[in-house]
């Protein structure tokens, strides 16, 4: 090399701009938060086991119902999402790296600090109680200090986010190798490209509300207050705008898993193509459309809630051609049922039955009936759980190999699969039962004689069943990283896509050569060719990379301090006045929130000053590395 990495270890982490290292950043940091998640949702359903069960007050129960959805929407399933997006996009496209990696770096550093201080507030005060939406008054006018970590802890990490998305949106565009047209692109890129541009439009009116609840819990203004002209609907209208969309954002790059996944182990191209590429961004579409359909017992008017009614049933449209062109790819091919195309067929039947319970939910005279109640929260996580967490499955046990260069067990991951299947169907199945019986959402408890035992019982012993499943994951990982375990080749599955074209893990540079593209599944096209690598589109030459930077990460602390010291500032007055400390509480806040700017204000001025021109890998390095890959 003609420059040698400055760091190794923890410091060669903390300063990578290598988008396969920040991939794996976002896999574990998210992996982490699902464990967090998953252990809160374990003691809601063991609250729920029996009817008036004492194990946790309604006070905790809040907390812990709260952080479950705030986490696993917001620190679980994004970043996890966000892993495999950052790993697989540029090597799907033949690209050496994203379009941006300093920013790359600190969008993830900065959805840690947002996770980080929303976890804290176990340990201030106590955690956000206002439920995973936060609506006012109960976020301004009836919850504890908590909902100052959510507000902060959710807009430091949401800035990392948007930023992510932005760089996926370049990255696509500008990035792609020879031949590459967008329709060429795998279904994996298609779809994340839409989610990134999802995110473009929605997180910032996520941002815009987060920043009035703010003002109006730390600075006293008065958005939300009807009392002083403010408004509470006005809440509810800028969290489903982001919010709705939020659940394509998620599904949508589940939905390019799914496809990659089962046209791979049906040893056939995608059927219909064209046809899934515009459903998809017609889902994408309309999913900025429908957000009203989370307000239909608001009382905005039969004429409103006819238009988003129709708009929401809409959507069954596109998603039903996709549904079908799954079953069409593997109609006729050469399925292999391994645990990757297990969770990808089992996502299915799944899916479909969260989107037939969405379409009952569109209809607003029966939305009166199942609002709020358990046939919700059943609808919700048939979406979510059965469709997300299946695709996210379904990408581990795909890409595994590629990402980490070992191979997964094939006789554990099908225990993971069966027991998590069946785990997640006695889990939220009941559930609609319990909902169509009139069982409240939120509620901490209930009264016995109702009906609502048997199905919170099965609901309870099916979320076990999950949990089971998801440690069989945990230890087939530990299994398969030992020492002496399956080296994994470059192409394990027959791939169809560039990524299974280079080593596994790929070298830092990726590609030596960027690749000709020459059709849609360019790999599998050169293997029918007779070809055994990728026709390359250069001739071998220097290859340019990005210098390892530590600023990134300073600028997330520097948002850590100041977010955390502004949502201390309700719960530091309490600890300074026990602990007899004369000092002004707010005079702490404020210098701490100062400090924190400074930093990242310096930050910016660094790297605004400081000319990186990075450094090269010459010919006759590429020409001995033998494609050793990186370490991950």
């Amino acid at each position: 090399m003609s420059q040698a990495k400055k760091y190794t270890g923890v410091m060669d982490w903390l300063t990578t701009v290598d988008h396969k290292k920040i991939g794996i950043l976002y896999l574990v940091a998210g992996a982490f938060f699902f464990l967090l998640g998953g252990i809160e949702a374990m003691l809601i359903r063991f609250q729920l086991m029996f009817p008036m069960n004492d194990l946790i007050g309604g006070e905790a129960y809040n907390q812990i119902l709260t952080m479950h959805g705030t986490t696993m929407i917001f620190l679980a399933a994004m970043p996890i999402l966000f892993g495999f997006m950052n790993v697989i996009i540029p090597l799907q496209i033949g690209a050496r790296d994203v379009a941006y990696p300093f920013v790359n770096a600190l969008g993830f550093w900065l959805f840690l600090a947002g996770g980080i201080i929303l976890n804290v507030s176990w340990f201030m005060g106590g955690a956000p109680d206002a439920g995973w939406t936060a609506y006012v008054p109960l976020s301004t006018d009836f919850s504890g200090s908590g909902v100052d970590f959510y507000v902060l802890g959710l807009q430091v990490s949401g800035i990392g986010t948007l930023i992510g998305g932005i760089n996926f949106l370049v990255t696509i565009i500008n990035m792609r190798a020879p031949g590459m047209t967008f329709m060429r692109m795998p279904l994996f890129t298609w779809s994340s490209f839409i989610a990134s541009g999802l995110i473009l439009f929605a997180f910032p009116a996520l941002t815009v509300g987060l920043a009035l609840l703010m003002f109006d819990r730390v600075f006293g203004t008065a958005f939300f207050d009807p009392g002083l002209g403010g408004n509470v609907i006005l809440w509810q209208h800028i969290f489903w705008i982001f919010g709705h969309p939020e659940v394509y954002i998620l599904i949508l790059p589940a939905f390019g898993i799914i496809s990659e996944v089962i046209a791979t182990f049906s040893r056939k191209r995608l059927f219909g193509y064209t046809a899934m590429v515009f459903a998809t961004l017609l889902i994408g579409f309309l999913g900025f459309m429908v957000w009203v359909h989370h307000m239909f017992t608001v009382g905005l008017g039969p004429v409103a809630n006819a238009i988003f009614a129709v708009l929401t049933m809409a959507i069954a449209v596109p998603t039903g051609i996709k549904i079908f062109n799954w079953l069409f790819t593997m109609w006729g091919g050469q399925i292999r049922f391994n645990t990757a195309s297990l969770f990808a067929i089992g996502f299915i039947p799944t899916f479909v039955m969260g989107g037939v319970t969405g379409v009952m939910l569109s209809v607003p005279p029966a939305d009166y009936q199942y609002h709020d109640t358990y046939f919700v929260v059943a609808h919700f996580h048939y979406v979510i759980v059965g469709g997300l967490a299946f695709g996210l499955f379904a990408a581990a046990f795909y890409w595994w190999p590629k990402i980490f260069g070992r191979m997964l067990s094939e006789r554990l991951g099908k225990w993971t699969f069966w027991t998590f299947f069946f785990g997640f169907h006695f889990t939220f199945f009941p559930q609609h039962f319990l909902g169509l019986l009139g069982m409240p959402r939120r509620y901490f408890t209930y009264m016995p004689g109702q009906g609502l035992e048997l199905g919170n019982m099965i609901s309870t012993i099916g979320a076990i069943g999950m949990a089971v499943g998801s440690f069989l994951f945990i230890w087939n990982i530990i299994v398969s990283h030992r020492k002496g375990a399956e080296q994994a080749p470059a192409d394990p599955w027959d791939g169809r896509t560039l990524e299974w074209s280079i080593s596994s893990p790929p070298p830092e540079y990726n590609f030596k050569q960027s690749p000709l593209v020459r059709g849609i599944d360019t790999l599998w096209l050169e293997k029918m060719a007779g070809n055994k690598n990728v026709t390359p589109a250069e001739p071998l030459s220097d290859i340019h990379m990005p210098s390892p930077t530590i600023v990134p990460l300073f600028m997330s602390i520097g948002l850590f301090i100041a977010g955390l010291s502004l949502a201390l500032r309700n719960w530091l007055p309490d600890v300074f006045q026990n602990a007899g400390i004369e000092a002004s509480a707010t005079t702490v806040v404020y210098v701490g929130a100062g400090v924190g700017i400074g930093i990242t204000l310096i930050c910016m001025l660094i790297r605004s000053l400081y000319d990186d021109h990075g450094y090269h890998i010459h010919v006759d390095e590429l020409e001995d590395d033998g494609d050793k890959g990186v370490k991950a």
